[in-house]
C-alpha cells in the first residue's frame, strides 16, 4: 500500500510510528549489524489543534525543536511533515507509516508530554557509545524478513570495530558536504531489564531513536518497563514480533510517497 505524504499526515495519530531506510554507507552498516532493513524510527505526536509532530533523535540541526524553539542535536520534537521531507530529501531515506491500534487515549497522550518534558534535548550518543551499547546488549535473534526484498546480515560482536569506523567515516563525509547530518540510524542493544520507566528516562544521558520510542512507549504502558536499550529501529517494523501490552498492536507498513523539494 502506498499513500501520499499529505494523506499520511492526515492519517497519523499520537503513537503511530514512522520508519525509514537509507542507502548511505552508515545506513547500510546499521541495517547489516542489526539484521534489519530500517535504520531510523520516530513517533508521531498529534495533539488538539497543533500540527502533527515527530518525536525522535537525530544528529542534525536542520529543523527547530518545537519544544524549545531552538536548533539542537539529539532528542527533538519536529514538525512531522518537515521532518519526513528532511529525511527523504536531505538524507536520502524512504519512509513508511505504521499505525497504533487502538489509538492512544488521553492518559497515553499525557504520558507522552511528560516524556517529552524529561527527554527533549538529550544529546545524541557518540559513535563509540552507540557501538558499545550495541555490543554490550547484543543477543542472537531470529532472522527478520525484509522490506522490498532486502535481507540484512546476522552481525556479531566481531563487527563492532568495523561498524564504528564505517559510521564515523559516513558521518564525517556528510558533515563535510552539508554542514549537518541526520543520525543515519542507530544500532540498538539487547540488554537485560533494569528498574522503572521513570528511572530509565532520568538516567539517559544520551539517547538514540529506538531508545526514545521505547521509553515513550513504556510511559504509555505499551511496553514493559526497564529495558529501553534492548531496542533497535528494526524492533519497530513488522518483520519483528513486538508484543505490545493492553491488546494494542501496530499495523503493517504503509509506504509514503514523499515529494522532492
Amino acid at each position: 500500500m502506498s499513500i501520499s505524504l499529505d494523506e499520511a499526515v492526515e492519517l497519523t495519530r499520537t503513537g503511530d510510528l514512522w520508519v525509514f531506510r537509507g542507502r548511505s554507507v552508515p545506513d547500510r552498516a546499521i541495517q547489516l549489524t542489526t539484521n534489519s532493513p530500517v535504520n531510523h524510527v520516530g513517533m508521531a505526536v498529534v495533539l488538539d489543534d497543533m500540527p502533527p509532530l515527530m518525536w525522535h533523535a537525530e544528529l542534525g540541526r536542520s529543523l527547530p525543536d518545537m519544544w524549545t524553539g531552538t536548533h539542537q542535536r539529539g532528542v527533538q520534537l519536529h514538525d512531522l511533515r518537515d521532518a519526513v521531507c528532511v529525511w527523504a530529501n536531505r538524507y536520502g531515506q524512504r519512509g513508511w507509516l505504521r499505525q497504533l491500534e487502538p489509538p492512544a487515549d488521553t492518559a497515553m497522550e499525557e504520558a507522552v508530554l511528560r516524556t517529552v518534558a524529561r527527554l527533549d534535548g538529550t544529546p545524541f550518543p557518540s559513535t563509540a557509545q552507540l557501538a558499545w551499547r550495541w555490543a554490550r546488549g547484543r543477543l542472537p535473534h531470529p532472522r527478520r524478513l525484509s522490506l522490498g526484498g532486502l535481507r540484512g546480515g546476522t552481525g556479531d560482536r566481531s563487527q563492532l570495530g568495523i561498524l564504528s569506523r564505517i559510521i564515523d567515516r559516513g558521518e564525517t563525509g556528510r558533515q563535510g558536504r552539508a554542514g549537518e547530518t541526520g543520525d543515519g540510524g542507530e544500532p540498538g542493544g539487547r540488554g537485560e531489564p533494569g528498574d522503572t520507566t521513570r528511572e530509565n528516562a532520568a538516567a539517559l544521558e544520551t539517547a538514540y531513536c529506538a531508545e526514545v520510542v521505547a521509553v515513550t512507549y513504556e510511559a504509555m504502558g505499551l511496553l514493559p518497563a526497564g529495558r529501553p536499550n534492548w531496542y533497535d529501529p528494526g524492533r519497530f517494523w513488522s518483520g519483528d514480533d513486538l508484543a505490545l501490552r493492553g491488546g494494542a498492536h501496530l499495523g503493517a507498513e504503509i509506504e509514503v510517497r514523499i515529494p522532492p523539494r
